[in-house]
């Protein structure tokens, strides 16, 4: 199964971590290390270019960390991630 994140990005489910709302998350001082820490390190990518409402931490087989940018609430991506998401490509 597969998460439509916004734009023409899609990541499968499994490596999804966690979904997280930028507005609350990023009024903590450790969220924002934790996200420049990642955007140094280049795991940062960016799903459509609206302003960014939420991130996706995910995590894949091999180890490798991704935080997607995603201009979609948390709200939304909960309920696809709970509707079963996409089942191909």
């Amino acid at each position: 199964m597969y998460l439509h994140i916004g734009a023409s990005v899609v990541i499968p489910q499994g490596d999804v971590v966690g979904i997280f709302d930028l507005d609350n998350t990023t009024a903590s001082r450790i969220t924002r290390d934790f996200l420049a820490g990642a955007e140094q390190a280049g795991q940062v990518i960016t799903a459509g270019e609206d302003l960014p409402k939420s991130f996706v931490l995910c995590q894949t087989p091999s180890g490798a960390r991704r935080v997607y940018l995603s201009q979609l609430s948390s709200a939304t991506l909960l309920k696809r991630m709970e509707s079963g998401g996409l089942d191909t490509l």
